[in-house]
């Protein structure tokens, strides 16, 4: 069954406060893994809805996407 929404969002938002730190820049990849129970799509949209809400925001790291949480670790360069 799918998550909600909301859910996910929430999961996002608790998995990126637990990276900030040191390596507070993550990849698509790395939410799927932490959230299994939600599908790749899902855990995208999501990101990207917490993104236009300014919860979270996108590093470009020229090949990829990475996210963050703004005014959060270092920028990249």
């Amino acid at each position: 069954m799918a998550m909600d929404k909301e859910e996910l969002k929430k999961k996002i938002m608790e998995f990126m406060e637990k990276k900030s730190g040191a390596k507070s820049k993550v990849y698509l990849k790395d939410m799927q893994r932490a959230i299994p129970d939600a599908s790749p799509r899902e855990i995208k949209k999501a990101a990207n809805e917490l993104v236009q809400e300014g919860k979270l925001e996108y590093f470009s790291t020229g090949s990829t996407v990475m996210y963050g949480i703004p005014g959060k670790g270092q920028p990249v360069e």
